[in-house]
């Protein structure tokens, strides 16, 4: 079998957390040759396939920058690989829109790619969750500073996010003082140029954020809790959160769940959900990650679940 993987520059990865690198472990571990490219490599010649120059690449067991060899890049068409994973990490700007149609083109020429493209182009990880009201916190989205305010008059205590952020940037809470709701809705909402999220204070953001792995559907049985630290509202492992695995609790398994079925026939493999308390936050899925973090702590070995998942997806395509 051989694997192409659609990332960030293999330079850039870090073995010991990556879970795009936990996934290439354990696809070379099964015998899979592997592949990578980036989003920007990606083209589409009039009456050609959609190709890229892709690197061929086998992982050394070594820590630091020596954790790959690469060959030289060579042209190849998506199709021409038995699947491809798309890793990319956000920010979902222009340019993740543009890959997303040119990876389903490939799809239309034999490529088998997961996440699918449209289904990565119809979910936007914050939005999504207006889907599922039951679970979640009083909730709005909108460009309206006066809505805004309305809200927080309502409920005193909020959370104001961007729809395109990613690793905890751009989220401030507001409490009932109201202290630089004007400032934070003018750094948002840039004079109702963009869509603010602003969502009830989760005073149970204390005891973790946590991200429920949801994997062909089924829960992984362990979620990392990210714990804020200090003074920090923000429990992201990119803003400095401790994380924590721990056992699936009963309302994170109702959950994912409910949602599993729904993600994994949109054809999304692979799903992060964030819960604070008994409400979903947001549903990643772009690259979530948290792999290697819950391997090391229970020995649930998440990656093995995922090429599991891959290769029944595989079996079963059409």
């Amino acid at each position: 079998m051989h694997l192409l993987f659609v990332a960030d520059p293999l330079e850039q990865f870090n073995p010991r957390k990556d879970s795009t690198f936990a996934m290439m472990r354990e696809a070379q571990r099964r015998g899979w040759r592997l592949a990578a490219c980036e989003p920007r490599d990606l083209h589409w010649q009039r009456g050609g396939r959609v190709g890229a120059p892709v690197r061929e690449l086998r992982l050394t067991g070594e820590e630091g920058p020596a954790w790959f060899d690469a060959q030289a890049p060579r042209p190849a068409a998506l199709a021409d690989f038995d699947a491809v994973l798309m890793r990319k990490d956000p920010p979902f700007d222009s340019e993740y829109f543009y890959a997303t149609h040119m990876l389903e083109q490939a799809e239309r020429e034999g490529a088998r790619v997961l996440n699918r493209p449209r289904a990565l182009r119809d979910h936007p990880e914050k939005l999504a969750i207006m889907e599922f009201p039951e679970f979640i916190g009083p909730t709005l989205v909108t460009r309206s500073a006066e809505d805004i305010r309305r809200f927080h008059a309502e409920h005193g205590d909020v959370i104001l996010k961007p729809l395109d952020g990613m690793g905890g940037a751009g989220i401030f809470r507001v409490g009932p003082d109201a202290m630089n709701l004007g400032s934070i809705i003018e750094t948002l909402n840039q004079d109702g140029r963009h869509s603010v999220m602003v969502q009830k204070f989760l005073p149970e953001i204390a005891q973790g954020d946590k991200r429920v792995l949801i994997i062909g559907g089924k829960p992984v049985p362990y979620t990392l809790a990210r714990i804020p630290q200090g003074t920090e509202v923000r429990g992201n492992l990119a803003a400095g959160g401790l994380g924590v695995a721990q056992p699936l609790g009963p309302r994170d398994r109702e959950i994912a769940e409910a949602l599993g079925p729904v993600l994994a026939a949109r054809g999304l493999l692979l799903a992060g959900v964030d819960v604070i308390g008994d409400c979903i936050t947001e549903i990643n899925v772009t690259s979530p990650t948290c792999f290697q973090e819950i391997q090391q702590q229970t020995g649930c070995d998440v990656a093995a679940l995922f090429i599991d998942a891959l290769e029944a997806a595989l079996r079963d395509w059409h």
